[in-house]
């Protein structure tokens, strides 16, 4: 279970970590600075296992893979859309960032709520409001990225897709 932290349309890599804060490529220090321009409170207060909502063409801008980095090294265990700019959803699955695409999710999530998420069946739970929206399901070999923690490190082990 994670709190939500919900943002509109048109959430550009630049929002997500500023390009001021590219002078490193720690993860942790990127974290610091995720979504600082648009929440400023959002990484003192984003937990472990917290989600990202948020609306159409999440990611657009440049094609830098600090963005998903940034998010992922907040805490967030994943991002929920209505859609992704293409660069963005490829580097998310490569660093091992689940996101999921739903309208039905977006339109009646609230900032705030707490959600569940099964990636398996793409079901995404409500807690606050009792209600169960559907997901696409993430592929089998998207799965396995995720899993090794993206897809240097799924290479590294051996994988391959079956």
């Amino acid at each position: 279970m994670g709190r939500v932290f919900k943002y509109g349309d048109n959430i550009d890599t630049d929002v997500i970590i500023p390009a001021r804060y590219l002078n490193t490529q720690d993860p942790k220090e990127l974290a610091k600075f995720c979504m600082i321009d648009i929440d400023e409170n959002f990484n003192k207060e984003v937990k472990e296992g917290d989600f990202i909502v948020a609306g159409d063409n999440f990611g657009c801008g440049s094609s830098r893979e600090h963005a998903p980095i940034a998010i992922k090294a907040s805490g967030v265990k994943a991002v929920i859309a209505k859609n992704y700019a293409r660069i963005f959803y490829r580097n998310s699955f490569n660093i091992g960032m689940p996101i999921l695409e739903s309208d039905e999710a977006v339109e009646k999530i609230d900032n705030g709520d707490d959600i569940d998420v099964d990636f398996k069946t793409g079901i995404i739970t409500n807690n606050t409001k009792n209600e169960k929206y559907q997901s696409q399901i993430i592929p089998a070999f998207m799965e396995k990225i995720i899993a090794a923690d993206g897809l240097v490190n799924y290479v590294r082990q051996g994988g391959r897709n079956e």
